[in-house]
């Protein structure tokens, strides 16, 4: 059982003054967590009680004694590699090399820790089920559905993925009960997505997205919300290991639909493979 500290981490940009303090110890002093009370941790904390059932909420915790077994766990199962490396001016070739594929590493691991099995299960039923499957992202985001769109063609579940935000609304407003939409933004309130989830929903579609961890606009549309983490701080504007987890993401659910039928897709990707060799001669 682990996985606390990366909820803290995804959150504490979104939670009241009070919870941050709360959260912003825990990260800072993790090891001094275990054994207190909640009493003691809002001592010393310098937040309040209340504040810390409030934090246990909004991180998604049955209650106290779960957010504290889960940061025991992860200090149990710290890995080698460290926390994220952000790229400096003065680093070597060598250092960013390093650096981003650790970042890459290390967010694919936080991200197991976030991914509830019981969510994956009921999206990979959804998707495998659905007459038609839509993909909707923008930016970095629509590259993910792309990709989404192009692995489940090949086992002959066909999906759409527009790069035109106006085709997108026009596309979830023509969705049906028998359809499924995954919405991925990493941020959770890309507004083109947002509104695409909304009607979607409303339209009584299968909603399942993927974005950061908590709570947000996009995810928060979801029948099945999935969540990724990856903190990446002021390199955050290339979008670089936030595509990789969604990526990582897809493929799981793409995998998870290729073994309901397995024989099937295996026919399915040979099929597609030599027609791609044919032509290429």
């Amino acid at each position: 059982m682990n996985g606390g500290l990366v909820r803290l981490r995804e959150i504490i940009g979104t939670i009241t003054p009070s919870e941050r303090k709360v959260a912003s110890f825990i990260l800072e002093h993790p090891r001094q967590l275990v054994g207190l009370s909640v009493a003691q941790l809002a001592e010393q904390s310098g937040g309040s009680q209340a504040a810390v059932i409030r934090l246990c909420k909004s991180a998604g915790f049955k209650g106290y004694q779960e957010l504290m077994l889960k940061v025991a766990g992860d200090l149990r199962d710290e890995s080698p590699i460290g926390g994220y490396q952000e790229i400096h001016p003065a680093d070597s070739i060598q250092q960013i090399i390093e650096q981003v594929s650790l970042n890459t590493i290390q967010s694919i691991r936080d991200t197991v820790k976030v991914l509830n099995p019981l969510h994956v299960e009921q999206a990979i039923e959804a998707l495998n089920r659905a007459q038609r499957l839509f993909f909707f992202g923008t930016g970095a985001s629509h590259l993910v559905a792309s990709d989404a769109q192009h692995k489940f063609l090949r086992i002959n579940k066909p999906g759409f993925a527009f790069s035109d935000t106006d085709r997108q609304l026009i596309a979830s407003s023509m969705l049906t009960p028998e359809d499924t939409v995954i919405g991925i933004s990493y941020s959770g309130q890309t507004t083109v997505t947002t509104e695409c989830m909304k009607i979607a929903r409303d339209a009584g579609a299968t909603t399942i997205s993927i974005t950061r961890y908590g709570s947000n606009a996009v995810s928060n549309l979801a029948m099945i919300p999935l969540y990724i983490s990856a903190l990446e701080d002021e390199i955050r504007s290339g979008a670089t290991s936030s595509r990789i987890t969604q990526l990582n993401v897809i493929d799981i659910l793409y995998l998870g639909v290729a073994s309901r039928s397995y024989h099937r897709s295996l026919d399915y990707l040979e099929q597609s493979r030599h027609a791609v060799q044919r032509m290429k001669g």
